[in-house]
């Protein structure tokens, strides 16, 4: 084997020893190049050095016992693995040669070729005639590992090798954080830690109290069974943790005081150099670690993968109860979905960040249950009077005998309402004066929504102990301080072109740079990327969107082509059939493609806002995703918006005879006499309902299966056919590694914004939106659930207390919701129209004559040369009048075809309805946001008694400390005057006995 290497600084050593000792076995160089050329620990075993620690590594190496717990834990089964490096390893067979001139390549050599885009590329090794041919860029990937490790055990880690696995050229490194270093950088991230002291919660008394116990016991079956689920009636105290203040810390479980969450947290910040402002020498270290640290390793494929472990198996027989299990049981099933997530759980175990996401996606799918309910209700009033709406009825009415103007040139001839009758009675469902009650009630659920999260959350901050918990400015990203760095090294040249007749003081001050590059200073604190640095990025990201938003409006252009043009195929068929349901027809196949091509675009908008935002080079991760979720809301909001904001507001009505063309020979479709609300209702819910099962639930089940299916396939084909080897089981290192890793929550918040504008924005066509979006939700929730737990490598935990951009997205929509509903009230329903008529022409007080008052005459003589219809007796009689939907004068009047008062009447109407519904719903919005606090009075009450208590704390502590200090003095004071009243004959020894009256021990 001779590759199961591993280094293995024991936990009770001094990092000064573990440093040492760790530096003899990655390094054989002298002091003055020591971090800059590391040896190949293979290398150096072949050609015969440190041949017994060696054979002792690769002997703990081999065959793993159930005392590690099967890669939870280092080979002496006491240390628990916190994170593990991945990376890729070939056998060089040239590593002797390698090995033997490794010694003797210069520093500055080294230096420079780390310097270089491609490792390995800038040297050359001269080989001799008889001497096998060497992998320089391997073996410089194996360097930067060996150099990397090296700092991340000067930092104080512990780390552990292991090449012999059933994945074949795959090595893992697994890194321990000790105790040390635990409670180091606890204290420098300021995580708040439960003390020993504990409180009593403030409980509810009288008629509260009772009717909390009632909802506890009714809501009981859809609690989850698990502890942290339970209602507490006491509190541990928190405080952040500081190394002086242990007694404090509740100490007794050293393994257990920092749960695997938190030290995979710790591990992951302890090399990007984060939150440590003094204790420079340290500094440096972790400079080193996170100056090319592991971002920028795994971007140069020097690692493939780096993530911390889950706890455990969740599934199969004798598998031990960890957390991991018990949310699959609790959580990540689809039997459990009636019942409450266990939130703190999921914090515990994915972290802060994660959890929230999952909390919000609660608390929305929690109010979409009245949203829901609400909704059925009007879709079931509009059941019930439809066979009671005059309008629909006179539609229907074939005695009326109305013919109906050709919806298109020559091919389309005359027809009779009639025809539309199924149309208009399926109109009345999502159209009638319930809708608007509903356009209100949603408008108010939306403002009800924001304020009962903002509640949610700061309850969950109490909670989770964040509520003084300050987001510090995040590390710069690998890619960032590679820019500057190649600003810095950029401007460096032209110095030393601007000074080449000083060539030796010049190279002096160049080596000199690159070593003090390399020795880990931050550039980032003296150069940065300005406004000049990205403007060609900045540019690129304008023309970038400007082009999607582009394409989209095309392909919407190119479906109403196609609507057009299908209309009239169809308008030409022979059978009676087929020319009554060439609207529907139409209608439904443009919704697919337009489904199609959402689908469609929306992955590829995703992958391009991406890459927008990559070559923008953002300095923190934070900055990152929220550039990131500004562009992927952009394009997604535009795609997935588009088709439905051109039925809603531009659909053509245009007036009979002159027609708006397009290339001269495609006339603009028009809206039924019903209106356009019923087609607006069925691209709504086409796209809504297969966005939803196809994009969310069929993509994020199908994909990673048929990831995970193709990399059991490649680890099959792979795999050696030793038949021990197979049956060893794998390591939990190595089955996390065929997981897929996790990519951010930037998706799962775009696909709920996404879904929360479908849901309000033209909810007055479509009641019955809230409730798909609940049973979409109530499968998503144990979907992403099941990703998480099953299918994804475990994120890295990460502090957060709110949301963050997306919340202001979500306000953003809010209010383009008002304005959306009130124009689609005013300007795509016949509600506003209809008012107008029964208020102001209806003779009787009644809608009897509706449909006829909205209808305008128009002379057949009158049409355009080439636009007559073909058939003019289609009908069997010879029509002289045909009828259109709009307010225009008779062909018989003086101002014939000229717009009607009733039209300004109308439109003055429509107007004052948007004013007013606008400010209405603002106002009542407004004040659902007043009259609902942010914090909750009792979490307010609780955090200003956690203050209390602390001050108490540290008042009995002080106290303590006088007690003891005055202890002291009267026992000093006591022991002195002993001492002066010694015999004459020990005054010669007088200084001696004063010293040893004072030397009693000190112990604090």
């Amino acid at each position: 084997q001779g590759e199961g290497v591993g280094a293995l600084p024991k936990g009770s050593l001094a990092p000064e020893e573990i440093g040492m000792r760790v530096n003899k076995k990655y390094s054989c160089l002298p002091a003055e190049e020591k971090g800059i050329h590391i040896i190949n620990i293979r290398a150096i075993e072949d050609i015969g050095y440190d041949q017994h620690e060696s054979t002792l590594l690769n002997s703990l190496s081999k065959n793993p016992d159930a005392d590690c717990k099967y890669g939870l834990y280092f080979r002496d089964g006491k240390r628990k693995v916190d994170y593990i490096l991945v990376y890729h390893y070939k056998k060089s067979s040239g590593g002797k040669a390698l090995a033997r001139r490794a010694l003797q390549n210069d520093s500055s050599v080294r230096s420079s070729k780390q310097d270089q885009p491609l490792p390995g590329k800038g040297v050359q090794l001269e080989m001799g005639e008889g001497e096998p041919h060497v992998d320089y860029h391997e073996d410089d990937k194996r360097f930067r590992r060996e150099e990397y490790e090296g700092n991340l055990v000067e930092a104080g880690l512990e780390l552990e090798r292991d090449e012999d696995t059933k994945i074949h050229g795959i090595g893992f490194v697994k890194i321990h954080a000790p105790w040390n270093v635990l409670c180091r950088e606890a204290e420098f991230l300021k995580l708040k830690m439960p003390t020993k002291k504990m409180y009593q919660i403030n409980q509810t008394h009288g008629l509260l109290k009772k009717i909390n116990s009632v909802i506890q016991k009714i809501t009981e079956p859809i609690q989850p069974k698990v502890a942290e689920h339970k209602p507490q009636t006491v509190k541990r105290l928190s405080y952040p943790f500081s190394r002086e203040k242990q007694h404090l810390f509740d100490l007794s479980d050293k393994d257990s005081f920092f749960d695997s969450k938190t030290r995979s947290t710790i591990v992951s910040t302890a090399w990007k150099g984060e939150g440590r402002k003094k204790e420079t020498a340290l500094l440096n270290k972790r400079r080193k670690c996170g100056k090319y640290g592991i971002t920028s390793l795994l971007a140069n494929g020097v690692y493939s993968a780096a993530y911390p472990l889950h706890d455990g198996d969740y599934e199969g027989e004798n598998v031990e109860p960890n957390d991991r299990k018990l949310l699959c049981e609790e959580w990540a099933s689809y039997g459990v979905f009636y019942k409450y997530q266990p939130i703190d759980l999921v914090r515990k175990y994915f972290g802060e960040k994660i959890g929230l996401y999952f909390a919000w996606l609660g608390v929305y799918t929690q109010m979409l249950i009245p949203a829901s309910i609400v909704g059925i209700i009007v879709f079931l009033y509009g059941c019930a009077t439809v066979d009671e709406n005059i309008p629909s009825m006179e539609m229907c009415d074939q005695r009326n005998n109305i013919t109906m103007c050709p919806l298109c040139d020559k091919t389309c001839s005359y027809w009779k309402m009639s025809s539309a009758c199924a149309t208009a009675r399926a109109s009345h469902l999502f159209d009638n004066p319930a809708t608007v009650f509903f356009s209100v009630f949603m408008a108010l659920w939306a403002a009800t929504f924001m304020e009962h999260w903002k509640r949610k959350q700061m309850r969950l901050n109490y909670r989770w102990d964040l509520t003084g918990f300050e987001e510090e400015e995040d590390h710069p990203r690998a890619e960032y301080e590679a820019k500057v760095l190649e600003k810095s090294l950029r401007k460096e040249h032209k110095h030393k072109e601007k000074h080449r007749y000083f060539p030796e003081e010049t190279a002096n001050k160049w080596r000199q740079r690159v070593k003090t590059v390399m020795a880990g200073v931050k550039l980032t604190d003296k150069e940065k990327l300005t406004w000049k640095d990205r403007f060609p990025a900045y540019l690129t990201n304008f023309v970038g969107i400007i082009f999607m938003v582009g394409l989209t409006f095309a392909i919407v252009f190119g479906v109403i082509i196609y609507r057009i043009s299908t209309a009239a195929a169809l308008a030409i068929s022979s059978t009676p059939s087929g020319r009554s349901s060439v609207r529907v027809t139409v209608t439904a196949t443009a919704v697919i493609i337009n489904l199609v091509v959402i689908i469609i675009l929306d992955e590829v908008y995703g992958c391009i806002a991406r890459w927008l935002t990559q070559i923008e080079v953002p300095k923190t991760d934070k900055n990152f995703e929220e550039r990131l979720i500004f562009k992927a809301f952009l394009l997604k909001f535009v795609n997935a918006y588009t088709p439905i904001f051109y039925v809603a507001f531009f659909k053509g009505r245009p007036f009979q005879g002159d027609y708006v063309y397009i290339f001269h020979s495609f006339r603009m479709e028009e809206c039924a006499p019903g209106g356009c609300l019923m087609e607006l209702c069925i691209q709504l819910s086409i796209i809504m309902l297969g966005k939803q099962l196809i994009q969310n639930n069929l993509f994020e089940i199908g994909i990673p299966k048929m990831k995970k299916f193709i990399r059991y396939l490649k680890l099959k084909r792979q795999r050696s056919l030793d038949h021990e080897e197979h049956m060893k089981k794998k390591q939990r290192y190595e089955v996390d590694y065929n997981l897929e890793p996790f990519a951010g929550l930037t998706p799962e918040y775009m696909e709920m914004i996404i879904q929360f504008g479908f849901v309000t924005l033209f909810v007055a066509s479509f009641p019955l939106a809230p409730l798909f979006a609940l049973l979409n939700n109530i499968i998503e929730i144990r979907l992403d659930a099941k990703k998480f737990v099953t299918e994804l490598r475990r994120p890295v935990a990460v502090r957060a207390k709110d949301i963050g951009k997306v919340i202001l997205l979500l306000i953003l929509r809010s209010l383009f919701t008002l304005v959306a509903q009130a124009f689609v009230i005013s300007f795509t329903s016949d509600f506003i129209p209809r008012l107008v008529y029964l208020y102001m022409y209806s003779e009787n007080g009644t809608m009897h004559g509706f449909v006829n008052h909205t209808l305008s005459s128009f002379n057949v003589s009158d049409f355009q040369a080439g636009t007559a219809p073909n058939d003019p007796l289609d009908l069997g009689y010879e029509v002289q009048i045909c009828r259109y939907k709009d307010y225009r004068e008779p062909p018989w009047s003086e101002n014939k075809y000229d717009i009607s008062k009733d039209f300004w009447a109308v439109l003055a109407a429509r107007l004052a309805f948007v004013i007013v519904f606008q400010n209405l719903v603002m106002f009542m919005s407004e004040f659902v946001d007043w009259i609902i606090p942010d914090i909750p009075k009792d979490i307010s009450q609780q955090i200003h008694k956690e203050k209390v208590l602390m001050v108490e704390v540290f008042m009995r502590e002080e106290q303590g400390k006088l007690q003891m200090l005055e202890t002291w003095k009267d026992k000093d004071k006591r022991k002195g005057e002993n001492c002066n009243n010694h015999s004459p004959r020990l005054s010669r020894s007088r200084s001696g006995s004063l010293s040893s009256c004072h030397s009693y021990p000190l112990d604090v």
